[in-house]
């Protein structure tokens, strides 16, 4: 293994990790303890199970990224609910599928709030004059939109000061309550909205006995815990050999 810097602009330096018996692996991490240098193979399968395709990525590439080029590949053209796993569960993602005229079928996350704060559905988006209202009633206005794609929602620090709950909102040292939302947000929202409809659900549950079969079976049956290849060209050939 060897450490490889990799600088973006003049204020930003990321150290990258890279194999020196397999580049073309990445680093995948899960928990706290397991690290190692893996391929991952993102899977499509019909609702028999059967594979309609996959695509080979390094382990340290995420599901959102890798999501994309799968799902150009594939012939969908009967298709019209498409159930994923809670990794692909982003806007970018949601955006693809509703653009394509087909509707996710996703799980329900749990919001990642600190405890004894307030949860971000706590405040309330206002469509019509693009706004947040926090639990006290107090305008959150847009600011701007950052480079990752959100715009920026923030409070008026002079009114936060004096709020009671300040503590369960914000622990900012300028008493400043900062959301961000995804410019495709909408359709994360809507997907959310879909699982509460029965067809929607039972495609979802269905996964456990497809796809999560498809991966089953290749770890145990085919020996695809562990790669028997160095180099993509060679792991990808093996599983298309196990796939088809």
């Amino acid at each position: 293994m060897k450490v490889k810097k990799i600088i973006f602009d003049a204020t930003e330096e990321v150290e990258k990790k890279i194999s020196t018996t397999d580049p073309d692996s990445g680093l995948f991490v899960k928990g706290e303890h397991e690290r190692c240098f893996a391929y991952s193979s993102q899977t499509a399968c019909d609702k028999n199970g059967f594979v309609l395709g996959f695509e080979l990525v390094a382990g340290n590439v995420h599901d959102n990224q890798s999501f994309h080029q799968l799902y150009d590949k594939l012939d969908l053209k009967d298709t019209k609910i498409v159930a994923l796993d809670a990794g692909f569960k982003t806007p970018s993602v949601m955006r693809k599928i509703f653009m394509s005229g087909k509707l996710p079928a996703v799980t329900y996350t749990r919001p990642k709030t600190k405890e004894g704060f307030f949860k971000k559905s706590d405040y309330v988006y206002d469509e019509y004059f693009d706004c947040y209202l926090c639990p006290q009633n107090q305008i959150l206005k847009y600011t701007t939109t950052n480079r990752e794609g959100y715009h920026e929602y923030k409070s008026n620090p002079t009114i936060c000061s004096a709020c009671p709950y300040l503590s369960q909102c914000t622990l900012s040292k300028n008493q400043t309550k900062v959301i961000t939302r995804h410019v495709w947000a909408d359709f994360l929202e809507e997907a959310d909205h879909l699982r509460h409809i029965s067809e929607i659900r039972e495609t979802y549950r269905k996964r456990k006995e497809t796809v999560e079969r498809v991966f089953a079976d290749a770890k145990e049956r085919h020996c695809l815990r562990y790669t028997n290849y160095r180099g993509s060209p060679k792991v990808k050939f093996q599983i298309t050999l196990i796939f088809a």
